[in-house]
């Protein structure tokens, strides 16, 4: 695997990266994946999620996430725009240096608008993370979430999903583990595409050494532990990470055993690290 190299905007929407891609962005790394779903029952679907790396410059960029609502037409297109409504704000924005947090938040609502203006009830989720040199700052509608975890597997942040099943388990209704086998794990309630949508801004998190952030889809949350998912990302190189919990998830989704999660979707999530040293990029290498 080679590593692709920093200040080009990537985007992924309708593609799949079964093996993974590392990129530079901003002071750290980042490992991408992005599949649409391989259960049988789904094989014929296209991969209604995306992604994209945003550099913007050597100490900063942007993670994001979006997952086309499923049972709603155009879910790949509305996911594809929600991103490029972003990336065009963020180009505007660094022309004028501008402030780039605004020029986050008049993306995504730049990207409400365009998704309401297809007039065919398209929607998505849309989740960010903003990188300052050592700090981030997530945004996010609907619940593709964001984690951040340290090297001892503390959660130092996570981000609420914006769905009846999320709202219950943030007032104690539910615990985490009886949400994932919930009936109403698969309803949202916040998405771009909505007339009342909202844009959640998280705090500004200060990253330590082999802290690792997870900007992911459903596909992940919904297949994986929370405990599962911070001792697959505490430690190890970034693209092995990926491709571990990429099994993992792929392997729920396939499972007949009841105890498990299993929650057929695509699967998208960015893994990002700060480098610690030159030589980060030859370990994961």
């Amino acid at each position: 695997m080679t590593l692709k190299q920093p200040f080009a905007s990537k985007i992924y929407a309708g593609q799949s990266l079964v093996d993974g891609e590392l990129h530079a962005i901003g002071p750290g790394l980042a490992a991408v994946f992005t599949a649409w779903c391989t259960h049988e029952a789904e094989k014929e679907r296209l991969n209604e999620d995306a992604c994209a790396l945003l550099p913007i410059d050597q100490k900063s960029g942007l993670l994001i996430v979006a997952d086309g609502a499923g049972g709603l037409p155009k879910g790949e297109e509305a996911a594809a725009i929600s991103i490029r409504a972003v990336q065009s704000s963020v180009v505007k924005n660094r022309r004028a240096r501008g402030d780039l947090r605004g020029a986050v938040l008049d993306g995504i609502d730049q990207a409400n608008r365009r998704v309401l203006g297809l007039k065919i009830g398209a929607a998505s989720t849309l989740a960010i993370v903003e990188i300052s040199g050592h700090t981030i700052r997530p945004y996010h509608v609907g619940d593709s979430q964001i984690m951040v975890i340290g090297q001892r597997g503390k959660v130092k942040h996570l981000t609420k999903a914006h769905s009846p099943v999320g709202y219950a388990i943030e007032a104690g209704l539910l615990q985490t583990d009886e949400a994932m086998h919930h009936e109403d794990r698969h309803l949202v309630s916040n998405l771009v595409g909505a007339a009342d949508m909202h844009i959640e801004v998280g705090p500004s998190i200060d990253l330590t050494p082999h802290d690792t952030v997870i900007i992911a889809s459903d596909g992940l949350f919904d297949n994986a532990h929370h405990d599962e998912i911070v001792e697959a990302c505490r430690k190890g190189p970034l693209l092995g990470v990926a491709r571990k919990l990429a099994t993992l998830c792929r392997e729920r989704m396939a499972t007949t055993d009841a105890e498990q999660p299993s929650k057929p979707d695509d699967l998208t999530f960015i893994v990002y690290r700060e480098r610690v040293s030159s030589e980060d990029e030859v370990d994961v290498l």
